[in-house]
């Protein structure tokens, strides 16, 4: 499969990886580690980028707002502050496909001005004016299921049928990204592990991958350093690797064993890269 992405185009024959770049100074994992004096540094930028790229990453997604568990809302203007000048000193050096991770329309709408290809919404364009933007923008989005806010999602989160329920959702926001004039073709859907779930939950919509890729979308899968592989594997954050990369591997099994095709978004792309190259010279044995 083919997802056009802008003026680029993204082969998802085999998984996508989506490098996380969070221009924060509090997300989970990465936050702060491109922040100077309360400010993005942009060589600390480059240099991270480059690096990701030089790994294997197919896509650099950038984010400017936190949405760990219990994370605070910023202003516009700050988010606008971390992204744009980010997304512009990247798009003038590396030829690479650019997400920006936002919920904001005042956002997507500069970023797509400044050499922004996808649109990654873990609010699934549903915060006043994202959809007609979006709409405007002729940009792959993806719309991502979340219970609740990031400062509230982890509080006894609650499901009667949790794969039941985030597939409706999901269904629900595509077919109203379709009726605002966005292509079907252009829409990638995120079941959200880790917002606004439980560790059962977590599993029981990993075990449901190949049903979600039934829908005929790419699927974006982000279990990189969760906490749900801290609850497996009794580590803490910066221990994660060989659990985030073994998850990979068998969301790729499951998604395309399914006719599906999908985006790994990952913090340790070289690792995650190397084992999608395994993956890909033993999966027809």
């Amino acid at each position: 499969m083919q997802l056009k992405c802008g003026t680029k185009t993204l082969d998802l024959s085999n998984p996508a990886i989506m490098a996380v770049l969070n221009v924060t100074p509090d997300s989970f994992s990465d936050g702060g580690q491109v922040f100077a004096n309360q400010a993005v540094d942009k060589t600390k930028v480059l240099a991270t980028a480059e690096a990701m790229i030089n790994q294997g990453a197919d896509i650099i997604d950038l984010g400017g707002e936190s949405t760990r568990p219990g994370a605070e809302p910023v202003s516009v203007q700050q988010e606008l502050d971390r992204v744009i000048p980010a997304l512009e000193i990247l798009s003038a050096n590396f030829d690479s496909i650019f997400s920006v991770d936002t919920s904001t329309p005042e956002v997507m709408q500069q970023a797509a001005q400044s050499g922004a290809h996808l649109i990654n919404d873990v609010r699934a364009l549903q915060r006043p004016k994202a959809l007609e933007v979006a709409s405007r923008l002729d940009l792959p989005v993806c719309l991502m299921h979340m219970q609740n806010q990031p400062k509230t999602m982890q509080h006894q989160p609650d499901y009667q049928d949790v794969v039941a329920e985030v597939a409706e959702f999901l269904q629900q926001r595509k077919l109203q990204c379709i009726s605002a004039g966005i292509k079907s073709e252009q829409i990638l859907l995120d079941p959200g592990f880790g917002f606004g779930k439980t560790l059962e939950h977590n599993l029981a919509l990993f075990a449901a991958l190949p049903k979600l890729a039934a829908q005929k979308h790419p699927i974006v899968v982000g279990v990189s350093r969760k906490s749900m592989i801290g609850q497996i594997t009794n580590t803490e954050v910066n221990d994660r690797l060989v659990g985030s990369v073994t998850m990979a591997v068998l969301a790729a099994q499951k998604i395309y064993r399914a006719g599906g095709s999908m985006i790994l978004r990952v913090h340790d792309v070289k690792e995650t890269k190397q084992a999608m190259q395994i993956w890909q010279a033993t999966k027809q044995l």
